[in-house]
């Protein structure tokens, strides 16, 4: 998990894919922690990616590095939210108490069980990690 983590990070816009009904959706997410030995993530509950991930847990997460690295994380949305796991989001990043702290009631943890990365790169190799 921690490879997974520095390397979203290191490359601090990644995106995330969900589904509305058949259609994909993508959008960039920009935050990642770990709490209590999962990879979380973090949104609104008044955000369309909530009501997707609640309708269809399934996720993928993709993000590149400036030189040609990438990772490739899928797995199964769990919402984790608790007052630790918020505190914890607004230590690691403090701007999200900025626009979450007077209203945390919609702020929502997840993590992503049964994930898989995969880092891949330009001169062909890949690994496979299970989190």
């Amino acid at each position: 998990m921690n490879e997974v983590l520095e390397f979203l990070n290191d490359n601090s816009v990644f995106y995330i894919a969900t589904v509305d009904g058949d259609t994909p959706k993508v959008r960039p997410f920009g935050f990642a922690m770990e709490f209590n030995g999962m990879l979380c993530f973090a949104t609104s509950n008044k955000k369309e990616v909530y009501a997707q991930l609640k309708a269809n847990p399934k996720a993928e997460i993709c993000t590149t590095s400036k030189t040609g690295e990438w990772l490739r994380l899928k797995g199964t949305a769990v919402f984790v939210t608790s007052s630790d796991a918020k505190q914890a989001a607004f230590a690691a990043m403090p701007s999200l108490r900025e626009i979450y702290g007077a209203n945390d009631t919609i702020f929502e943890i997840f993590t992503l069980e049964n994930g898989e990365a995969t880092f891949c790169s330009m001169a062909g190799g890949s690994k496979t990690i299970k989190l």
